[in-house]
């Protein structure tokens, strides 16, 4: 840094003590090096391949999955709004053949890319279920039952805060924007921004109650943001499940995490439950190989595993794409490919997607973490990227989709019936080109030049503001309540 020479006036004042050095040019250069750092976006910024790279974590690859299923996520909710004028759900969320319809984007494998969302989500679960247990399980493991209770303790009085913060952050800005410049989307506004702000605070006082016993699940403030109060259930579920079982064996500890999926999948409709168990159970499963304590059934069915694993995830695949439009068991029969399948689903489970998709993802989940290849796949720089804005890039891109894309797609010729009312002077704007398979047409594609960029953009912003402050916030707090 270079130094600044002083006058001989101000040098003389300065030795007599009449003022201090106030070196405000650092300062401002600070605030300017902050300002840019917090706006400019990272995936802009090319990294030195010249510096040596640090060696990927165990669980990098968990990381880089979620921030692809998060991509998955965005992805389907364009795609089907995008298509919304042509009946995409129809066509989307049915399997291929349903109703004499071929479809590429229906096509078993390649329907998870344009309308996975819900797999997604239950691959969420998984991974919340695993990585929750996986210090906890490694206490337990190591019977440090005195840290375990401390880390359970620290772990229940932060979750909340953790996951309800940001919701209530973006949902407060999302709503403020829309009064303040008076834009149109699917939420209804109401008359004044104080009955507004009285409206979001009934609802989400109900909407994060996660005992409550009716009332609709949505958020209307934020709609994708249904999973939220469900990621608490499941995240309680696994806090009490580590302390039950902490003091079991590990090969009683492993039945009993069976037994709470058996429980959760097929005598009650829990099926979240189950989906954060099987994230525990495989968490509980990896943690014990690295310790040479696996149970005899697994050290034998060693020899097999690349072939055992390869099948889970052709598996994975196949029924991560079952149909979801129609909570109807017979719809799901007269899905070419669905017959035999649909006598699987269990009494208790009401929408049988998900009971299909808790053995997606858990057989995803463990193919991954045994296959190099997608290993390698989920710890490159773009995945691992979306994984450190997953959760902010999962609340942001519905508003982001409902004022901008909204009006994108209006504009280059993606009209739905909703345009004529709340955005009429964008309709057909810039028409271009739909030309290209359904789900990849020209127009789709060049609208996402500007709204994917946008949104990580807002995802790195809202991370760096809200959600990494939330974290530390909830840290803060918890310290100030201890002895």
């Amino acid at each position: 840094m270079p130094v600044r020479t002083l006058s001989p006036t101000r040098e003389k004042t300065l030795e007599e003590g009449r003022w201090p050095l106030r070196p405000r040019w650092p300062a401002t250069k600070a605030v300017r090096a902050r300002l840019f750092d917090l706006l400019w976006p990272s995936f802009l910024t090319r990294t030195d391949s010249s510096q040596p790279q640090q060696k990927a974590r165990r669980t990098a690859y968990l990381d880089g999955l979620r921030g692809f299923a998060a991509l998955l996520v965005y992805w389907g909710h364009h795609e089907l709004w995008a298509h919304d004028g042509i009946g995409a759900e129809r066509i989307f969320e049915n399997a291929y053949g349903y109703d004499k319809q071929h479809y590429m984007v229906a096509f078993p494998g390649v329907r998870t890319f344009f309308s996975g969302g819900h797999f997604a989500v239950s691959v969420f679960f998984v991974l919340s279920g695993y990585v929750l247990s996986a210090k906890p399980l490694a206490l337990i493991q190591s019977r440090e039952f005195l840290q375990l209770g401390d880390n359970l303790a620290s772990a229940l009085f932060r979750r909340w805060l953790r996951l309800h913060l940001p919701v209530i952050a973006t949902t407060l800005i999302y709503m403020t924007f829309l009064h303040l410049f008076r834009v149109k989307t699917v939420l209804e506004l109401k008359g004044s921004y104080g009955d507004e702000l009285w409206n979001w605070y009934t609802e989400f006082k109900n909407f994060s109650f996660i005992f409550r016993g009716g009332g609709e699940p949505w958020f209307t403030y934020n709609f994708h943001s249904w999973s939220i109060p469900v990621e608490f259930r499941g995240s309680i579920i696994v806090y009490t499940s580590l302390l039950a079982f902490s003091r079991c064996r590990h090969s009683k500890r492993l039945l009993c995490e069976i037994g709470l999926i058996i429980y959760f999948l097929y005598i009650v409709d829990g099926w979240f439950g189950a989906l954060f168990m099987s994230g525990m159970f495989l968490c509980d499963l990896d943690l014990l190989a690295a310790r040479d304590r696996l149970p005899d059934i697994f050290i034998m069915l060693e020899p097999f595993q690349e072939v055992i694993f390869s099948a889970l995830f052709a598996i994975s695949i196949y029924l991560g794409g079952v149909p979801s439009r129609s909570w109807d068991l017979q719809v799901l029969r007269d899905s070419p490919g669905w017959y035999y399948l649909s006598y699987l689903k269990p009494q208790a489970v009401f929408d049988f997607k998900w009971f299909y998709l808790f053995w997606a993802a858990t057989f995803l989940v463990s193919a991954i973490g045994r296959s190099p290849w997608l290993k390698r796949f989920f710890e490159t720089r773009l995945n691992q990227y979306l994984g450190r804005v997953s959760f902010a890039f999962y609340l942001v891109h519905g508003p982001v989709l409902w004022v901008l894309g909204d009006r994108l797609y209006a504009a280059v010729g993606w009209t739905r019936d909703s345009h004529a009312l709340n955005c009429p002077g964008w309709i057909n704007r810039l028409p271009l080109p739909r030309t290209g398979p359904l789900g990849l047409e020209v127009n789709f594609l060049l609208s996402q030049l500007i709204l994917l960029p946008t949104t990580l953009w807002l995802a790195e912003i809202v991370t760096k503001l809200i959600d990494e402050p939330s974290v530390r916030f909830a840290q803060w707090l918890y310290r100030r309540t201890l002895p």
